[in-house]
């Protein structure tokens, strides 16, 4: 989709072309009713020629009107090339988002571009491990209702806290090799604490994982035997206890006829 200043001049140049189009077209139905008028006398040609030429004089009006009219605007100003970047880059996320495959295909490319952005931190090992445990819990979040459901908002909270304190790390991280060597204790230390902090939190949330499988199994009864193994079972039985009356019956001779 083009910019407004783009459809700006482009709306322009269609009127411009329209007010041309029905000049011409007005023209040659004016000219044309005038020698036709006089050389087959006045009859219902000649009023089909009049009613043409006049239509087409009133619509070139208009369309000079319009066209006057637009051009007395002042063109909307020219976007910044950032600006254009990112509504292009919105408009392929909302294309691309409209697919059936497109929600998981945005968050893949998400992931992989946060990992190669923080490759060579030391936030890219807790990171990964962060993201293998949000992909684990993923999978369990349908099967995690009822008194769950707290922990999955909470989960899902602690996961984009986490992944921006990792930005934060690697940002810090790449500061302090740039920085002064006056400035480098400080934010070193800083470096340290958040660094600190993202471990324990992507700890923590590996151990929620950890609970989350937990809940998810104790809800299957692992140590009861599951419905659909029980009743394949009641129809083997079944099974073997037709497959046993059928070989006595075929054992049997004929039944004896009564006279």
């Amino acid at each position: 989709m083009a910019d407004e200043r783009t459809r700006y001049f482009r709306r322009l140049s269609r009127l411009r072309g329209s007010a041309r189009r029905w000049s011409v077209t007005a023209g040659g139905l004016s000219g044309a009713a005038a020698v036709l008028t006089p050389y087959a006398g006045l009859g219902l040609p000649d009023a089909a020629w009049a009613a043409g030429a006049g239509g087409a004089l009133v619509l070139a009006a208009w369309r000079w009107i319009d066209l006057r009219a637009l051009a007395a605007q002042p063109a909307p100003a020219p976007l910044a090339p950032a600006e254009a970047a990112a509504r292009s880059r919105a408009r392929l996320v909302a294309a691309v988002e409209r697919l059936p495959v497109g929600p998981g295909v945005l968050a893949e490319v998400r992931r992989v571009r946060s990992r190669v952005a923080l490759r060579g931190t030391s936030a890219a090992e807790p990171w990964a491990r962060l993201d293998r445990a949000a992909l684990t819990l993923a999978g369990m979040t349908g099967r995690l209702t009822g008194l769950a459901s707290p922990a999955v908002l909470e989960a899902a909270e602690a996961d984009r806290s986490l992944r921006d304190l990792a930005d934060r790390v690697a940002s810090v991280e790449r500061t302090l090799r740039l920085a002064p060597a006056e400035s480098r204790p400080a934010l070193a230390e800083a470096h340290r604490a958040l660094a600190a902090q993202l471990e324990q939190g992507v700890t923590a949330y590996e151990r929620l994982v950890v609970a989350a499988a937990g809940y998810v199994a104790g809800e299957a009864h692992p140590d009861a035997a599951h419905p659909a193994a029980s009743r394949l079972t009641e129809a083997t039985d079944l099974l073997h206890g037709v497959a046993s009356a059928l070989t006595e019956l075929r054992t049997v001779g004929a039944p004896l006829r009564t006279p």
